[in-house]
């Protein structure tokens, strides 16, 4: 019975209606399982509301994003949005207000997906003061249960890494922390499959930094990752 009054609760959060009639609560009930999974697809809700977001101003979305009545899912879509749209164009006091609204946000929220859309979000607005805190939570982001979590994560770092010409140093501290997580799951990686997603992003992102560091880092690295390359 909760899943039913939730499932109707993102029903109308959505579509932005409400049950007139019994009919069309019959309709509710008769929808296939695809489209009620549809509708609980943390990914598809972000994106949606994302695209209705698209044009907002930036003072609106930084309402949202300071709302604490506000939905996860919107919230995180304002994020991404916001990002997009106007984080590299904020310099001085504004980016320092900016800044210290999605930090309080973060230690608020319960979502990790407004987590990762916030760290993503203060890496592209200010790279020295936070890639190295967040870009190795990002990393560790990418071993969560949750498949949406694991790309969103993945998607970030990309997203990080291409933004400005290789730097060493960036580099360094993904692999120092890949290098971490290979070997408390060395044994784990005698029988992985490289194509398992989790494990596919991860060396993805490895490659990344080998490329930038050069080949000489393979050494450092267990032998069961080197395999698995």
């Amino acid at each position: 019975m909760n899943r039913f009054l939730a499932f109707l609760l993102v029903f109308f959060t959505v579509t932005g209606a409400l049950p007139a009639s019994g009919a069309e609560e019959a309709q509710v009930l008769q929808a296939p399982p695809s489209a009620i999974a549809d509708i609980f697809d943390d990914k598809a809700l972000i994106a949606g509301y994302a695209a209705k977001l698209v044009n907002a101003s930036k003072d609106l979305l930084l309402a949202m994003i300071n709302d604490e009545a506000l939905s996860a899912y919107k919230k995180a879509a304002a994020v991404r949005v916001f990002r997009d749209k106007f984080a590299l164009q904020i310099v001085s006091h504004e980016r320092i207000i900016v800044e210290r609204v999605l930090l309080r946000q973060m230690q608020r929220l319960n979502s990790i997906y407004q987590q990762i859309e916030i760290m993503h979000t203060l890496v592209m607005m200010d790279r020295s003061r936070y890639f190295d805190s967040m870009a190795p939570l990002l990393l560790q982001k990418m071993d969560h249960y949750d498949v949406f979590v694991n790309e969103l994560a993945f998607a970030a770092l990309e997203d990080i890494n291409a933004a400005v010409a290789p730097r060493t140093r960036e580099a360094r501290i993904e692999l120092n922390t890949l290098r971490k997580v290979f070997f408390l799951s060395r044994k784990k990686l005698q029988n992985a499959d490289p194509l398992e997603p989790k494990l596919r992003n991860k060396l993805q992102v490895l490659r990344w930094a080998i490329k930038v560091l050069g080949t000489e880092e393979l050494k450092t690295l267990p032998s069961e990752v080197i395999a698995l390359m």
